[in-house]
């Protein structure tokens, strides 16, 4: 997974209007992520994933919403899985398995609260 590089600061964030789906590219064959919000109460990711790329299955510790900004992708929540397209969500509750797949490429926005 590839990392972009972060705003220099948060005043500069917050003063600023983007778009979601500016803030991370498609790359070939990558998964690119880029931090928005890194706080000790949570985050807030951008992700960019090229089709058929994913994330294998794994926990986290704290609840998570995972919002889609543009195409479509598999998720795989406690073996039950659902395809989200662009303009969906879905919550992820902590300590539950979970997997993603890029059915297509997608751009994704990950909220995780701790």
């Amino acid at each position: 997974m590839k990392n972009e590089e972060t705003p220099a600061s948060e005043e500069r964030r917050v003063a600023q209007v983007v778009r979601l789906t500016d803030l991370a590219s498609y790359q070939k064959g990558a998964v690119v992520s880029r931090a928005v919000i890194d706080k000790k109460t949570g985050t807030v990711t951008l992700f960019a994933f090229d089709e058929g790329q994913g994330l294998s299955e794994h926990t986290a510790p704290f609840d998570a919403l995972v919002y889609l900004l543009d195409g479509e992708a598999e998720i795989s929540i406690s073996g039950k899985v659902f395809h989200l397209k662009e303009g969906e969500m879905i919550i992820m509750s902590a300590n539950q398995p979970h997997s993603l797949k890029a059915t297509s490429k997608f751009k994704m926005m990950l909220i995780m609260i701790r």
